[in-house]
């Protein structure tokens, strides 16, 4: 992928942050819905894809089905519909191409600083590219940030206790090395989330042996890595009508399991396990192995296609140690138990470390933006600062549910706006204020490790950052933009409107 050749614009009405699935989407939203808007997409590495590129162990996939996980405008043709990131990554290079997008792209572009003038009515932002990491000024009426929520440069790897008397190699996932051959090889994978659960199966055919050590167990849920059903909506009604049925069943089926689990949670254990123990050999300790202490959906539950890891287990490639970790040794890691599990390869998928707006530095008339310190608007803007939006999207569905109701909302704002010679615009809290809660809740350790450094969300529309697909279609799509939350100004010198 090539992008613009171009020197960056001096000045643009939004600057998208980030060409991943978030940036590609909201560039396509602006294109069909607001032609006359100029933008430009900055991208901090050298291409498209955001975490389909970088992201490179085995058998890297979706932990969504690719009905809902690609873009309600852009039909997913492919038969997979839990897919691989190659995959995933040509739809999203084939639509970026073929929509005049990636024109708009300026890789190796790193935002940095990003500061508002109200004087001005305009941000500032600071952009280091080139091999000398030269930086640049350039202006934006508006900043769409679509970075996503995780650090690029670094995944979180907890200190394990005598890891640096460990001869074998230590590796994380989010920085798989080319050169790593497993082949033979005694391999211990530490974690229990969908990262653990991808990999495990991947590598276990080509291994002597992989362990999967978790510390606790996580529910893993076995579906078809192909949607028959969307297949043969696709050859029945073509393309667009086929992805739409396709897409419309699978965001039901997805609310019925996430329902189910929160109102039933003891009945959704049950099932579970249940389908557990039929695809695993009679007498394996299903109760030690996949029987979490918390609720389902308490966090994400993880995907089986086609049952691949209780295939490995099933057939004495893989299995499952849980337990804690005293210390590693030098030839392997010893657990609580007394256990020593041999390795000569640790793969540590301990997880993630969240970084809201890519660590970009904020200021508004030179004062910084402290996330923590400000309230959600919509899931998508910060209280009390002006044309600056982001895209997070669902935990409990499908990410580019979320993203393509807010950038629908985004484009609706921005018509709002014009119709009304408005050009700044900034939420502002209700004079009694809200009762903040935390942004997400979730359950998982790398949310739970971040809750302190990120925005908060309010108890009560619109400052709630619902979950609920459904309820969300009628917020961004039906409900009117002028809902009394917002402030707008004609000009930087011109009364506000609220």
């Amino acid at each position: 992928m090539t992008g613009s050749t171009r020197e960056p614009p001096d000045h643009v009405d939004v600057l998208i942050i980030g060409a991943g699935l978030s940036g590609i989407g909201a560039a396509h939203y602006l294109q069909e819905r607001t032609p006359g808007k100029t933008y430009a997409i900055f991208e901090a590495r050298a291409t498209l894809g955001g975490t389909w590129d970088l992201f490179r162990y085995p058998g890297v996939r979706s932990d969504s089905d690719l009905s809902t996980f690609s873009y309600e405008f852009r039909p997913w043709r492919h038969s997979a519909s839990i897919a691989p990131a190659r995959l995933i990554l040509d739809y999203l290079r084939e639509t970026a191409a073929e929509e005049g997008i990636e024109q708009h792209i300026h890789y190796s572009h790193c935002v940095t600083d990003l500061a508002w003038s109200t004087a001005e009515g305009r941000w500032t932002a600071i952009v280091e590219h080139g091999p000398g990491r030269q930086t640049t000024s350039v202006h934006a009426s508006w900043v769409f940030c679509a970075g996503g929520y995780y650090r690029y440069d670094e995944g979180y790897s907890p200190p394990f206790p005598g890891a640096d008397e460990f001869r074998g190699r230590i590796v994380h996932p989010q920085d798989w090395p080319e050169d790593l051959d497993y082949t033979d090889k005694n391999v211990v994978v530490i974690g229990s989330g969908a990262t653990a659960m991808t990999i495990v199966p991947a590598i276990a055919g080509a291994t002597r042996h992989v362990t999967l050590l978790q510390r606790t167990p996580t529910y893993v849920l076995r579906l078809p890595s192909v949607d028959d059903y969307a297949v043969r909506m696709r050859a029945r009604h073509g393309d667009r009508r086929g992805h739409e049925l396709a897409r419309r069943r699978s965001i039901r089926r997805q609310r019925i399991i996430w329902t189910m689990s929160r109102r039933y949670p003891g009945a959704m254990r049950r099932f579970i396990r249940w389908v557990n123990r039929r695809s695993l050999p009679a007498g394996y300790p299903v109760d030690v192995h996949f029987n979490p202490p918390y609720n389902p959906w308490d966090q994400r539950l993880c995907l089986a296609p086609d049952g691949d890891l209780f295939h490995a287990l099933r057939d004495g490639t893989a299995s499952i140690a849980t337990d804690r970790i005293r210390t590693f040794t030098k030839t392997g890691v010893l657990v609580e138990s007394g256990r020593e599990i041999p390795a000569d390869i640790v793969i540590t998928a301990t997880g993630l470390n969240i970084q809201l707006f890519g660590g970009i530095r904020l200021t508004v008339d030179g004062e910084p933006v402290v996330p923590r310190d400000h309230v959600v608007y919509r899931g998508m803007m910060l209280d009390d600062v002006p044309n600056f939006a982001f895209a997070i999207g669902y935990t409990n569905a499908t990410w580019t549910l979320k993203i393509g109701l807010l950038c629908e909302y985004f484009t609706r704002l921005l018509d709002h706006m014009d119709e009304n010679g408005w050009a700044v615009c900034r939420p502002e809290l209700p004079a009694g204020g809200v009762t903040r809660r935390p942004l997400l809740d979730f359950g998982a350790g790398y949310v739970q490790r971040s809750l302190d450094s990120l925005p908060r969300q309010g108890d009560r529309d619109p400052w709630i950052t619902s979950v609920n697909y459904y309820d969300d279609v009628k917020r961004f799509r039906k409900a009117p933009v002028q809902d009394g939350s917002l402030r707008f100004e004609r000009t930087p010198t011109t009364p506000a409107l609220s």
